[in-house]
């Protein structure tokens, strides 16, 4: 099993490309610094016999099947992150795909088709919580492989029940509460099926924010492992 897979080629060089123009840009503004920053994306210039490639650091890592989930969860990044995990399995469907999390979660809906397809997929899938895997990004870092869910020793994993706001009509009003109520019975089943906790214990958890250290959540049984640095001979 490879937790952290190095990149295969070690002959490789960081350029920076832009995401897209800049606001500021847009506006006819000054550069903001901060703003020219964030908008940079780490290229990486691989030496190969055929000369040399360029890739973003993300396409990068996805050819060593490294996939990250990070910032709020929505349908704009649940299609891409959906896109990667299908790629993967046609590219190989015996072969490990790895998923970063570092999310405050967001959507329930987007968060759960991103949930399906791991279940769908036949590469098993491993997750690590990097920095924090909160509301629906803790759904996913517990939908990892039985025995594959990891959590860096100084993140934090946080759990709750869903939540959503509605107005209009007093009959449109009762439908959604009763679809968000439904949502909230199908999240407990999953936390039920891979925590192997009770339900009665899940909706205690979930009344409320419930904060978890990577030893709870391990205790809770959320997260499998703890890994402070890559094992040794982890390298293929």
């Amino acid at each position: 099993m490879r937790l952290h897979p190095f990149f295969s080629n070690t002959n490789l060089m960081f350029t920076f490309q832009r995401y897209a123009p800049l606001q500021s840009e847009k506006a006819g503004y000054m550069n903001d610094p901060v703003e020219t920053y964030m908008n940079l994306v780490p290229m990486v210039v691989e030496q190969t016999s055929r000369g040399e490639r360029a890739y973003d650091i993300f396409s990068r890592l996805l050819k060593e099947r490294i996939i990250f989930i990070n910032g709020p969860i929505h349908d704009g990044m649940s299609h891409l992150i959906v896109a990667q995990l299908l790629h993967l399995e046609a590219e190989n469907p015996s072969k490990e795909i790895s998923i970063y999390i570092n999310s405050p979660g967001g959507v329930v809906t987007s968060g759960l088709s991103i949930y399906d397809t791991m279940q769908y997929i036949k590469p098993k899938v491993s997750t690590l919580c990097i920095g924090q895997a909160a509301s629906m990004g803790s759904v996913l870092l517990a939908g990892g492989e039985p025995g594959m869910r990891f959590s860096l020793p100084n993140s934090r994993i946080m759990v709750h029940q869903p939540s959503g706001g509605y107005q209009g009509q007093a009959s449109d009003i009762m439908i959604h509460a009763a679809e968000t109520q439904k949502l909230k019975d199908r999240l407990y089943d999953i936390y039920v099926k891979h925590t192997g906790q009770t339900k009665k214990s899940v909706e205690k958890a979930l009344d409320r924010d419930n904060f978890m250290s990577p030893e709870e959540a391990k205790e809770w049984g959320h997260i499998d492992e703890i890994v402070e640095s890559r094992p040794k001979g982890d390298d293929a």
